[in-house]
């Protein structure tokens, strides 16, 4: 694979070629259309972009595929959010009369931001991440993904990489989508463990019983927290690292574990003393659960309720592409989700390198029957092209994404015309 380091500087010159001969349009359409169930729904749809100079438009809508591909071959955006369906189209919103503009429906959407851990993680801060702090994203991905498809019954969400410091998840179950705003925040609430700011030291607390979905995001914390937090964060190293973690056991505990630990240095031998401490008093006291709170308070999903409960909120697309790391914004796969490195993600200025590389003899050959057995150049040009370049993996992946969601659809068709039939 050739190496194109980004340069921020270059964007201008990449978008142009990035939005002419590899983003998806074929599979972005097929996605936000929805099948066609829906009367006008993706003509309806808001779209956002952001230009050079931070430059933001709103309220942009498109009647068809060709139309969004023209406009965004013409805009070239730094990037593009995705907003709500509304009752109108949004780029009409101004001929609309006052108060009959509605967002009514939009994926369950959520948004993880690695910033948002920065109490609990030492080896980085702000927008910076690396492989150690990454297991954050894998854990959260992993018991959000978990709790939606079991508790909630939902079947089609889509994880993406924010291409910079986060991830996102798109829920596009026809349910899902028609959710009301208060059904959105109770949701997001059930999904909720760590609350309060910076001044809360305690931000996990648990009843008794346990609640079966904690019970169940346990399980996955704990398979992650000896190698993640206990060694890769070293939470019990230094004196500041454990006293944070001290804050939050009982006085007594804190006083026999800070005797304890003079001697002990070894991290993962102090974890186990803190468990055995805490383990024994719960069998005097029931209901306390220091050791699970500390697991959780620094390894659970943290979740910004806000973007989740607007219908209305615009959410950074898939296939977008982040200006600052120039990574794109690619589907995530879940059956390799502890490989996923965020690192290995394609920028724009390796795929455009990647246009240009010289071809194999079995790509040639491809071309070759492709240019014989295809005349319509344009989509049929595309899909070639992308496929040439690492974003090749991300775009099939979410073509099978596509195909799950194509087979509900299908079963939507059906029972509309059934019900048909029947009047």
């Amino acid at each position: 694979m050739p190496v194109a380091d980004y340069d921020q500087a270059s964007l201008p010159d990449l978008l142009p070629l990035y939005y002419r001969r590899l983003f998806p349009f074929s599979q972005y359409y097929r996605w936000l259309n929805y099948g066609g169930v829906t009367k006008n729904y993706f003509q309806n749809r808001e779209f956002s972009f952001t230009l050079k100079d931070d430059i933001y438009v709103r309220y942009q809508s498109f009647s068809t595929q060709n139309e969004l591909e023209k406009e965004m071959q013409k805009m070239n955006p730094y990037k593009i959010d995705v907003g709500a369906v509304y009752s109108h189209r949004p780029n009409q919103h101004n001929t609309v009369k006052s108060g009959s503009f509605q967002a009514l429906e939009k994926e369950l959407v959520f948004d993880i931001d690695m910033t948002d851990y920065d109490d609990v993680r030492s080896c980085c801060s702000a927008a910076d991440i690396c492989p150690k702090c990454w297991t954050l994203m894998t854990i959260a991905i992993r018991i959000l993904d978990r709790a939606l498809r079991d508790d909630f019954g939902f079947r089609h969400c889509l994880w993406v990489y924010s291409g910079r410091r986060g991830v996102h998840c798109w829920v596009c179950d026809e349910a899902a989508r028609k959710l009301s705003v208060a059904a959105r925040s109770a949701v997001s609430e059930y999904l909720s463990l760590v609350k309060g700011g910076e001044e809360t030291v305690r931000k996990v607390v648990l009843s008794d019983p346990i609640h079966p979905f904690i019970n169940e995001s346990l399980k996955v914390v704990e398979h992650y927290f000896p190698q993640y937090a206990v060694v890769g964060q070293d939470i019990l190293g230094s004196k500041e690292a454990a006293d944070k973690v001290l804050a939050l056991v009982p006085e007594d505990v804190r006083k026999e574990l800070l005797q304890y630990f003079q001697t002990e240095k070894n991290p993962e031998k102090r974890w186990g003393r803190l468990k055995t401490l805490v383990q024994n008093k719960r069998t005097t006291a029931k209901g306390h659960y220091f050791e699970k709170e500390i697991m959780l308070q620094y390894c659970y999903p943290r979740l910004d309720v806000n973007v989740s409960k607007g219908v209305n909120h615009l959410l950074k697309s898939p296939f977008s592409v982040h200006p600052k790391t120039g990574r794109i914004s690619v589907p995530i796969d879940l059956r390799e989700l502890d490989r996923f490195d965020p690192f290995d993600v394609p920028t724009i200025s390796l795929i455009c390198e990647e246009l240009d590389r010289p071809k194999t003899a079995e790509e040639e050959e491809e071309k070759e029957d492709t240019d014989e057995n295809e005349r319509e150049a344009g989509e049929r040009r595309k899909r070639r092209d992308y496929k040439q370049t690492s974003l090749a993996k991300y775009v099939k992946l979410f073509d099978q994404f596509l195909e799950g969601m194509a087979r509900s659809w299908k079963g939507e068709h059906l029972k509309k015309s059934d019900l048909q039939k029947d009047f």
